[in-house]
This record gives structure tokens, sequence and C-alpha cells, in this order.
């Protein structure tokens, strides 16, 4: 197979994971070869395109910074310009699991590195779903994140207003774990202030009321794939695909596509032989594309934009098939443009929408992998990747790293009616928060029970002489203007303050105030609300 451009000795790769430290300590990285490398050549699938460069991307000095070690380079649609694995001098990457299928790309040597095993994480990069359609057809999960958020520096642009850089693994959990690495080491695009950190444990989700070109087996997939969403929990809603579809169209039919050309059209035009043929045609073609008529594009676009997020109004997420179908490479070979246009037909539109997305496995069909893919809308990375993880089996991915750590927080350390399973959860629901696991308080603290419906916690801190207790809480993860909401909402006696953990640290929590506190019935003994509870003291 041709999956690589440049990879390094087995003996160097081992020297650098026995000295690796970090939260990715010796983890193997394979680098899509339009993303640089120190010291190692940047093809971009096209060797008289090759530069040395003197420094790592930002993404690929991240992910070594936590402790990956690049193993090598590898193969591309040359230019990023494909979803097929098809197009580059390097030769075809065929389907790692499925010899004479296309791999998918434009980063099928990263999803195929990872699929045989020669990688543990990979680089790719996604501005029409290069990130994705490799990850499905290899039964892999692909992150791609918000545009933006992870810097796009030392990156070879395709399309630099869409271009992202995104990671595979082999499952969910890794894959969020070095996006995350990813996102706080390379950062981009800032986060805002009020970000939902979490999907509810019943999200709804939007699909589509049709699916053109989706095949009837893979078809049938999709549905077994939405009938399990909604056995674990999930409201399905549908919604019109037309105006995603259309959108998807103006990527290469309009024309955005100058975009390609001015990211590498004078290379192309200046040496024509070098270049593979298809995505020589694709590019060379937007060279005259008139101003005025990109403007119109960017107004059509726009327009479309609106009516797609308008259908979602109300859902937490869109589910689509990530790719129609499972071509041969005779029928690439037959057909460049069209089989390549059809790959393309679920995942055109995400970064023109501005949507953040996760594909991952769900399945198969006959001898080919199924793939699904989670949208959600900017910023709400975290939204989709628990969906992601529902689909998965794993619906508790509650204490993911992705992308909670990355983007602005607040935590708050609750005690009673807002514990998980309580009352009082869904406020923190409601506002996006995200569970992050059990505390305890520092043993200088009193529990009470404030006579309130529901019932209520009142911790208060003892005085210096006074002996208390280790209070059992919860620490859960907010935006800051979510924070802001919850607090202006907080309704008397109850307060936010400081609260001493038992490792020392300070951390915001609740407590009460007042004449209630102090007139709460002590239920210290328990040391906690649930104990309480289940002991009937409250």
């Amino acid at each position: 197979m041709t999956v690589w451009i440049h990879r390094r000795s087995e003996d160097e790769v081992a020297a650098e994971i026995a000295a690796a430290a970090g939260p990715l300590a010796g983890l193997r990285l394979a680098v899509k070869d339009n993303v640089d490398v120190a010291s190692v050549p940047t093809t971009a699938g096209c060797p008289d395109y090759a530069y040395t460069p003197v420094d790592d991307a930002a993404a690929v000095a991240a992910l070594r910074a936590a402790g990956a070690v690049v193993v090598g380079k590898t193969n591309l649609d040359q230019f990023a310009t494909g979803l097929v694995g098809t197009r580059s001098p390097y030769g075809v990457v065929d389907n790692a699991l499925r010899p004479g299928f296309v791999s998918g790309g434009s980063s099928s040597g990263s999803a195929a590195a990872v699929a045989l095993g020669e990688a543990d994480i990979a680089i790719g990069t996604d501005t029409a779903g290069s990130g994705r359609v490799p990850a499905a057809l290899h039964g892999i999960v692909g992150i791609k994140p918000t545009v933006g958020v992870v810097s796009t520096a030392g990156v070879v642009p395709a399309c630099r207003s869409y271009d992202c850089v995104t990671v595979f693994a082999a499952d969910l959990e890794l894959a969020g774990r070095a996006m995350a690495v990813l996102a706080a080491g390379a950062p981009g695009r800032p986060w805002p202030v009020d970000t939902r950190l979490a999907a509810p444990p019943q999200p709804v989700v939007a699909v589509f009321s049709e699916l053109p070109d989706l095949d009837t087996e893979w078809r049938t997939a999709f549905d077994r794939t939405v009938a399990a969403l909604r056995d674990r929990g999930a409201r399905i809603a549908e919604v019109d695909p037309a105006p995603f579809l259309a959108a998807a169209k103006l990527l290469y039919g309009g024309a955005l596509v100058a975009e390609r050309y001015s990211a590498v059209g004078e290379f192309i035009d200046a040496h024509a032989d070098a270049v593979d043929p298809t995505v020589g045609a694709i590019i060379r073609a937007a060279r005259d594309i008139p101003a005025h008529q990109l403007v119109t594009d960017l107004a059509e676009l726009e327009r479309l934009r609106a009516l797609a997020l308008a259908s979602l109004e109300g859902a937490d997420v869109l589910l689509t098939p990530t790719v129609p179908g499972h071509p041969t490479i005779a029928e690439v070979a037959a057909d460049p443009i069209g089989v390549n246009s059809r790959l393309g037909t679920y995942t055109n539109f995400c970064n023109l929408f501005d949507l953040c997305a996760v594909a991952v496995p769900a399945g198969t069909v006959g001898e080919a992998r199924f793939g699904v893919t989670v949208l959600a809308r900017a910023f709400e990375d975290a939204v989709a990747f628990d969906v992601a993880a529902l689909i998965a089996g794993q619906p508790d991915s509650q204490e993911s790293a992705w992308p909670p750590e990355v983007a602005p927080v607040q935590e708050l350390i609750v005690f009673g009616a807002h514990l998980r399973g309580q009352p009082l959860e869904h406020q923190l629901i409601e506002l996006g928060a995200r569970w992050a696991g059990p505390v305890r308080t520092s043993p200088r603290y009193r529990l009470g029970a404030l006579d309130t419906i529901p019932p209520k916690p009142a911790v208060t801190r003892v005085s210096d002489g006074e002996t208390g207790v280790s209070v059992a809480g919860e620490r859960w993860l907010l935006s800051p203007a979510a924070l802001g909401r919850f607090l202006a909402a907080l309704p008397a006696p109850m307060q936010l303050g400081a609260v001493e953990l038992e490792d020392g640290s300070w951390r915001t929590g609740f407590s009460a105030a007042g004449a209630a506190a102090e007139s709460a019935k002590d239920i210290s003994e328990y040391g906690g609300w649930r104990a309480a509870l289940a002991a009937g003291a409250v």
C-alpha cells in the first residue's frame, strides 16, 4: 500500500517513544503531508511542490509537546483536493480493510495508517469532508472541530476560509483526548464565553426527511442507527435536506472554488505536468471566475445557512450518513468527478455552515464499514461528541476532555438538589453544564437540610476550633455566561461562595446564608446528601 510518503526509521521512533512524557506519551502519530513536520519535506502530494520546513505546524507541535511521536508523513489526494484517495503521484491509497475500494480522501494515508495499526492517532485536514469520509470507510473515528479553533499555521491551504485540522483514532475516547490537546496547544479562533459543554441526556437528534444518493443497504444501516439512538432515549426530528444539499454543491460547483486557485493556482499553472489531471482541471477552472460571482455565491451561502440553522431550531445535533456508499477504485477511474462528488453529498456543507462534526463507526454493510456523522452548531463540539458517544454505546462520556477544558469554563460544586439524578439537575443540563465527577470538601463543614420544596442542603463552614465533616458533592463545568445566568436566578437563602475541597483547593460552590442556615436540620453525620436521603433523614 502507498500509505506513507515519508516514514522515519523504527529505531528513531522507538527511541523517542521510550523518552516520551505527557498526556499522549508514546502514542505514534501519522501526519498528513500537507501539514509541516520540521526537517521533513512537505509535498502536499506533489513532488515538485516540496519544501522542507524549519518548524512543526502548530498542530504537530502541540501533539509532540504532549508526548506523541511522529512516525511519518502520509499520502493524500494532491493539494487536499478530493474525497477518494486516488489523486496522488505517490500512488492510489487502497482501503486498508477492503482492497480494490477507495480509502476516502483527501486524508487517505492518515486514516489508513490508523486502520492498519501503524499509527495510534493521525492528523488530517478537512475542507469538504477529508477528515470524515476516510474515517467512515475505515471504521474509525474522525473529529472535525469548529472551523478555526485549531490553528492551521503550517498547513498548506486548500480553502483558507473553511480548512480544519482534524484527528483520526481507532476509538472515540482517544480521538477526544488528542483533539483536546490539539485545541489547547494550537489555539486559533477563540471560544465564546457562552458555550454548551454537554448534550442533554435525551438529546433531540435531527435527521434528513430524505436521503438522496444513499445505497439501499446503507439506508437500512442508517435507519438501524437512528432506531438505536431512539432506544437510548434520543428524540428524533426530521428536517428538510434541501438547503444543506444546495450549499454542498456550491463548494465545487460555484465560485467558492476560487479559494483553491488562490492557494496553489499559480504553482499549478507553472507546473502543469506535475499535477494530477483531475486536480489540475478543478483548480484551473476557478482561475477566471468573476469576482461578482463569488459575491453572489457567498450571499446565497448565507441565505442557505440561515434556512438550514432555522430548520435545526430545537434540535441538539444533526445526524447524517457520512458517505452514501463505498465505490471501487475502478469506478473512480471511470468517473473521477462524479464519484467524488457523490461521496461529498453529506459532508460538503459542514464547514460552509460553520458546523462541528464527529464521524463514528456504526456497523457494517456487507464487507463495507458504515459510519455516521454527528454535526452540531459552531462551538458545540461537546454536544456532538456526547451524541457520538451515545451512538458508540459509551453514553457516560461526561468526563471527556474534549472540549470543556479548552473552552472558557467555570466550576460549580453542588451538594444536594442539583446532584445527578436529583430534582434540580435539569437546571444545569438546560444551561449546557457538564458533570465532571464527585468531590469532597475539607473536614471543615456542617451539612444541614433546609425546609424548602424541594429540600435543599445548607453547607456552612465551621469556625476555628469547631468540629466539622467532609461533605460529598459533585463538580460541574459551565460556561461563564451560563454560571452568571444560574447565579442571577438563584433563590434565597441559597448563595454561591468559595468552598474548600479535601485537596486544599478552593472552588465556587453552594452554601446557605444567614438565619436559614442556622436553623437548618443538622445532618452532618451522614457526610452527604445522598446518604442522608437513603437514611430518611431528609
